[in-house]
C-alpha cells in the first residue's frame, strides 16, 4: 500500500544561469579573458553558464536594441562593456544586476550611479577612473619632457567618455603652461 501512493521525484531541471554580455565591437582577446576567468571559477560555458554576447560592431546607437534584446531573453545578469553599453543597459532594465567593465570615466559623472560610496540602483563594477589621472599624466609628459609645450589627444567625439577625459586634460594643462590641441 505504501508504495502504492508514492508518486516517484524526479529530480528538477537545475537552471542555467544566462550572462548578457553587451560591448560595442567585439574583442577575441576580451572574450577569452572572459571565459577563462569564468572556467578558473568552474563555469564551464553549455554546462553551468549560458554566455548571449551582442556586440555593436562600432555602430554605438545600436547598444540600446541589443541591451533590450538581451533583458527580453530574461539574462540573469549583464556584463557592460564601455560606458555607452552600460547607459544602454541602465535604461533597458532596473531590475536585472549589470556589471559594468572597462568603463573608463567617472561612472558618476556618466550618469551611471548616483555616488561611488551609494550607488544605488542594479550597477556595479570597475572604473579605471582615466579622468582623475589625467593631470598626474601631464605632470610625468611634463617632468619628462621639460621643454615640451603642445600636447595632441586623438579622442573619439562619438564617446561621452573620450569627451569627459578630453575636457579634465584640458584643464589640468592650464597650470603646466601646456596647449592641448584635442
Amino acid at each position: 500500500m505504501l508504495f502504492a501512493i508514492c508518486v516517484p521525484v524526479e529530480a528538477q531541471p537545475k537552471k542555467i544561469p544566462r550572462i548578457g554580455y553587451l560591448a560595442g565591437r567585439e574583442s577575441s582577446a576580451r572574450i577569452a579573458a572572459f571565459g577563462q576567468g569564468l572556467r578558473e571559477l568552474g563555469y564551464v560555458e553549455g554546462q553551468h553558464i549560458v554566455i548571449e554576447y551582442r556586440f555593436a560592431e562600432g555602430k554605438l546607437h545600436q547598444l540600446p536594441e541589443l541591451a533590450a534584446e538581451l533583458v527580453r531573453l530574461k539574462v540573469d545578469i549583464l556584463a557592460a562593456e564601455s560606458v555607452q553599453a552600460a547607459l544602454a543597459a541602465k535604461n533597458a532594465t532596473k531590475t536585472i544586476p549589470i556589471v559594468m567593465v572597462n568603463v573608463g570615466t567617472d561612472p558618476v559623472e556618466s550618469g551611471l550611479v548616483e555616488s561611488l560610496a551609494r550607488p544605488g540602483g542594479n550597477i556595479t563594477g570597475f572604473t579605471n577612473l582615466a579622468v582623475e589621472l589625467a593631470s598626474k599624466r601631464l605632470e610625468l609628459l611634463k617632468e619628462a619632457v621639460p621643454k615640451i609645450r603642445r600636447v595632441t589627444v586623438i579622442y573619439n567625439p562619438a564617446n561621452q567618455g573620450n569627451v569627459i577625459e578630453v575636457k579634465e586634460v584640458q584643464t589640468a594643462a592650464r597650470p603646466l603652461g601646456l596647449t592641448v590641441q584635442a
